[in-house]
């Protein structure tokens, strides 16, 4: 790929979301310029990149992460900024496709992304508005049902800290009609996303870690002894390389880039609501989602307006008008929002897997990469960039389950995936509304 073609950043400022606006300071890097070399490179200065540094300076590597925009621009800096537990595909999915071994394995990690990011918080003193609890709707009797066998099943992983709600009950956390009830995953939580990123960003960097913003990757040479990084002013040699770019690495890569599939989501916030009416309909400040195949989520910001987000375009396209996408769902759940002010609307791409489980591998012998989180990105990138640094320092024997979990590419290849997704898309939403 060359660098006329990698324009995916425009002018590399963050888009015009509520959390840009409401972003901690945070530096200007320079690009990457002349020859340069380090231990580790690591592509991309979202949560991959940035769990991934950290493990590592913190266990004395020289690392540099070079990244085509700012700080948290792409999905990192945008997204709902839920800490959402497990993984897209679920549990059960997983034990019938890959096995018991497996499925035991991936419920061993699926809160792992959750403590390191509240470790983090913790260790470095990250102003990010950490808060507690997490909440699964469900619309139907059929979803009251998924919600029930999602809670045994995690109990029989030994995962003990969910508690199922009636629809009188889901009351005093969300004031809606909407719901026949829910389940409060009291070990999630929500933040804000970007300064979360931020903060990590800048304990790397106080613990050596170097980070290059404005350096969009025009070419990687992963067969090479050194694998070479290039960008339009610079290179970067180094003894390992790792891949964090997800929906954003573009086709730089080009073995990677039939294994995920850019999709974007929308989120919109509101004017500040004052603390009466926020605490009126999110009591408990638990962020929220619900459990349709194309799902609405929504929580408080610090600053108490209401975050709420939804909607998924294959192929990564932003809608016309954000607003008018999702405005009519936030009123269903929230009638007391009818008309209300809205601020801020913005949208941004995730990875999706075919699978719908997160990818980890290596390119040669010095290349890992890890991507295709499929909508699940805030606790899963976490947890993959220590399982990533684990196997850099040595220790493969989690790495090595995730690599030889088998992929698939969309079927229809790059022409025919995104009308085949939305097919599947129309199918799955048709169930919802039909309750089975």
């Amino acid at each position: 790929m060359n660098a006329a073609n990698n324009t995916y950043a425009g002018n590399g400022q963050h888009t015009t979301s509520y959390y840009a606006a409401s972003a901690n300071p945070a530096p200007k890097r320079p690009a990457l310029s002349g020859i340069n070399e380090v231990d580790i490179c690591i592509i991309g200065a979202g949560y991959s990149g940035l769990s991934t540094g950290l493990h590592l300076v913190e266990k004395g590597y020289k690392v540099a992460i070079v990244e085509g925009a700012r700080v948290g621009w792409g999905a990192s800096g945008r997204n709902g900024g839920q800490i959402v537990n497990g993984l897209n595909a679920s549990l059960q999915t997983i034990k019938k496709r890959y096995g018991q071994d497996t499925a035991t394995f991936v419920a061993g990690l699926v809160q792992e992304g959750g403590q390191i990011i509240r470790e983090r918080v913790k260790t470095y003193g990250i102003q990010c508005d950490l808060k507690d609890k997490n909440i699964f709707t469900g619309l139907t009797s059929a979803h009251m049902k998924e919600l029930e066998d999602r809670q045994a099943l995690w109990k029989s992983y030994g995962i003990d800290n969910q508690e199922l709600l009636d629809k009188n009950q889901l009351r005093a956390h969300i004031n809606s009609d909407l719901y026949e009830g829910g389940l409060v995953d009291h070990s999630g939580g929500h933040m804000h996303p970007l300064n979360l990123a931020l903060g990590e960003a800048a304990a790397f960097e106080k613990l050596g870690g170097i980070i290059y913003e404005m350096s969009p990757v025009t070419d990687v040479d992963t067969d090479a002894a050194k694998p070479v990084v290039k960008t339009a002013k610079g290179k970067m040699f180094c003894k390992t390389l790792v891949l964090c770019g997800n929906a954003y690495l573009g086709h730089v890569v080009p073995a990677l880039t039939s294994r995920v599939m850019p999709v974007s989501t929308q989120v919109m916030a509101t004017k500040p609501l004052g603390e009466e009416l926020a605490h009126s309909l999110i009591p408990q400040d638990a962020c929220v989602e619900d459990i349709r195949y194309i799902l609405d989520y929504f929580r408080l910001s610090g600053d108490k307006r209401m975050l709420f987000g939804g909607g998924t375009v294959y192929g990564g396209a932003d809608p016309r008008d954000i607003e008018a996408k999702l405005r009519p769902n936030m009123e269903k759940v929230f009638p007391q929002l009818k008309g209300i002010q809205i601020d801020y609307a913005w949208s941004g791409n995730f990875a999706l897997s075919f699978s719908r489980v997160p990818q980890m591998g290596r390119l040669g012998n010095n290349t890992y990469f890890a991507h295709g989180y499929s909508g699940h990105g805030v606790t899963g990138s976490h947890t993959f960039g220590r399982i990533l640094s684990e196997a850099i320092d040595g220790d493969l024997t989690r790495f090595d389950v995730f690599e030889n979990i088998p992929w698939f590419p969309f079927p229809g290849g790059r022409v025919f995936r995104v009308p085949y997704s939305v097919m599947g898309s129309w199918w799955y939403a048709l169930r919802d509304r039909l309750g089975v």
